[in-house]
Parts: structure tokens; sequence; C-alpha cells
């Protein structure tokens, strides 16, 4: 017992390599970026996909989110590794056993099938402004269109079908991808809080609901900013699948819980006083009551009273910034709570920002720039005015 190190009277025993938590709040961050890549990737195959035309408004601007934030994924890994200038090496010398080294695989092989179906989505525009642009503006779209002119029925059918089977391998893409990080957690038995198998089915479903809650955020926003009218079928349509998702994502965050504390395996007690202590707040309040069941009773009120309009779009827009701090919490709650109890199973330890590239200045930092990105691509190739003239 000598050998243990007490690092607080709450905590219990500890060993001194356990005081030093190694996956920091970058690693909080890279999980809810892809989430909203797979969340955002479902909403436009909603309509891309399955012709769903309530969905049709926010489609394009769909596929312009998960593309901006998808670019901002490897930025979160990169900062958190010691050595980030080798971490191509992962790419050139596979291992193809190791979860972590088929991601730089997954993630490539999505990355670029997102351009290349955001390529198809736009080029008739492009092809479009470009020809009624002139000098420098004319040669850039000419450029991202591949100099190609040819908008005619033969070309846009070409088009069309190309979108539509790069959307259809997206689908299992994009949930594989995100999927694949819940298998990671999974997979660690180190871990008790983690070691669960309904822990990729929990990532992919809190994913989808983050997508969705984002989606509806963001298109409110840029209507009021453009001041052009707001779709209400569309954002109805949204808010139905969000409430629909949430219900789901509950249960089986539920389940997961009721699983632990029933199996009872060792190192149970520690697992109770902590979140019954120092997760408490986090967990059963913030994540559990305000981030989801406050979404889901006022989604089901407005539902049930046929609330429509301004009321239905507050509803929605409150509802959805709560799911997206839920499933922000449920990230931290995972990440960061897993390796705040001990591997020993003893005690506890606690969680300081470390500061420098793997401080929450930097993952804030990280977290904006795909909503920087956003902003001027959709001024560069606007996703919600459909172009009428032909050339």
């Amino acid at each position: 017992m000598e050998a243990l190190y007490h690092a607080s009277p709450f905590t219990g025993y500890v060993y001194p390599n356990e005081t030093i938590i190694p996956w920091t709040v970058m690693i909080v961050i890279y999980p809810y970026m892809t989430g909203l890549v797979a969340g955002a990737f479902s909403v436009s195959s909603l309509y891309h996909v399955f012709g769903m035309e309530k969905f049709k408004p926010v489609a394009r601007f769909a596929l312009l989110t998960a593309l901006c934030f998808m670019l901002f994924v490897p930025m979160t890994l990169l900062l958190h590794l010691g050595q980030p200038q080798r971490a191509f090496n992962a790419m050139i010398t596979p291992h193809l056993t190791s979860a972590f080294a088929a991601f730089g695989y997954f993630a490539a092989f999505y990355a670029v099938l997102l351009m290349l179906e955001t390529w198809f989505a736009f080029r008739e525009d492009n092809v479009i402004r470009a020809r009624n642009s002139t000098g420098l503006v004319r040669s850039f779209y000419r450029a991202i269109t591949l100099w190609s002119d040819d908008i005619s029925e033969k070309a846009r059918s070409y088009d069309h079908k190309w979108m539509l089977t790069l959307a259809i391998v997206g689908i299992p893409s994009a949930h594989g991808l995100h999927g694949y990080v819940g298998f990671v957690f999974g997979s660690l038995k180190s871990r008790e809080w983690w070691g669960s198998d309904m822990m990729p089915v929990i990532f992919l479903f809190s994913a989808i609901i983050s997508g969705i809650a984002v989606l509806i955020v963001l298109y409110t926003l840029v209507c009021k900013v453009r001041k052009t009218p707001i779709d209400h079928a569309c954002v109805r349509g949204m808010g139905g699948a969000l409430w629909g998702f949430l219900m789901f994502t509950l249960l089986l965050e539920g389940l997961e819980f009721a699983n632990v504390v029933y199996k009872g395996k060792e190192g149970i007690e520690i697992i109770m006083e902590y979140v019954t202590g120092p997760l408490f707040y986090r967990y059963f309040v913030f994540q559990f009551a305000v981030g989801a069941v406050v979404p889901i009773i006022i989604l089901g009120l407005m539902f049930a009273r046929d609330v429509r309009g301004k009321a239905f779009l507050v509803g929605a827009v409150i509802s959805s910034l709560l799911v997206l701090m839920n499933v922000f919490l449920m990230r931290w709650n995972v990440v960061i709570g897993g390796q705040e109890i001990a591997k020993t199973m003893r005690g506890l330890v606690y969680y300081h920002d470390p500061g420098g590239r793997e401080g929450l200045a930097a993952a804030l930092a990280v977290l904006s720039g795909p909503f920087i990105l956003l902003a001027i691509l959709t001024r560069v190739m606007p996703p919600w005015k459909e172009m009428t003239e032909k050339g």
C-alpha cells in the first residue's frame, strides 16, 4: 500500500501514473465533430437518396456542413499527438489490426467521397456562375468545375446518377466513421466506464441527433441573417426526426447505465461514488434531464398541440441547442469521465485544463473553424439558392 498515491481525502487511492489524464478535451471535440458530420450527412441523404421533399431546402446546405466539419476533424488528433508530423506513417505502413491506424483510411475515404458528392451537387451552378462572370472570378469557377462547360440534359443526368451513387455509399461510410469511435471506446476493457457493447450504437444515434440539431440552428440563423423566409415544413420535418431519434438515444444511454449497475462488476462501488458525486450534475442533471428530457418534452408538446409558425421555430431551436449541449456532455463524460475513474477502480482523479495546444482555448478555436469555413463556402457556392438560368 505504500506504493499507492493518495490523491485527496475524497478520491481514495490511485497510482501516481494514473493522476495524469492523457486524453484531453481535443479527444472530446474529435467524436463531437465526427458526429456532426454523420448527422448532417444523414439529413442530406434523406432528400438525395430517399427523396423526402420536405428536406430539400436544407439538403445541399447539410452536405456543405458535413464537408466543413470533416475537413477539420483530423486537426483535433494532430494537435493531440506529440509528434503530429509522424501521423502520415500510419498511412504508408498499414497496421490493419489496429482500430486507430485504420481510422486514417476510413477518414480519407469518406473525406474524398464528401468532396466528390459536393462537386457533383454544385457543378451545374458553378458552370452557370462561370458563364455569368468575368476575369479572375470566371477563372476560379472554371477551375473548380475542371473547365467543364456542359450542362445539357445528359450531363445533368450524369451528375445526378453520380451524386446518388456517392450518397448511397456515403450513408454507411458516414455512420461507420462515427460508429468506429464508439467501437474504440467500447473495446477498451481496461476502463469499466467504456467497455460496453452498446457504445458504438449510442455514439451513432447521438451523432444523428447532433447533426439534425446543428442544422436546425444553422438553417434558422442563416435565414435570419439573409432575411429570407424560413421553410417551416423543413424545420418541422427536422424537428420530428430529432424528437424520434432523441427518445431512442436516451433509451439506449439509460439501458447502458442500468447494465453497468446491474452487472455490479468489481469496482462498482467507486463508479457509484463517482456518478452520485463529482459526475452527478454533469451526467444526470445536465446531460440527461436538461439536455434530453427537456427537449423531448418541448418537442412532444409542440407536436401534440400542433404548434406551428414562429412558436414552433423557437421551441425547435431551443431544443436543438439543448441537444447539442447533451451530446457534447455525453462525449465529455465518456472521454474525460472514463479517465477520472482510476484503472485500479480504487479511487478518482480530476481533470484540469492543460492549456496550450490541448487546452480548452485551442479546442474552441478548432471547433469554430468549420463554421468559418462554412460561412465562406456558402458565399462561394450558395446552397439555398436554386439556379434558374441555364446559360
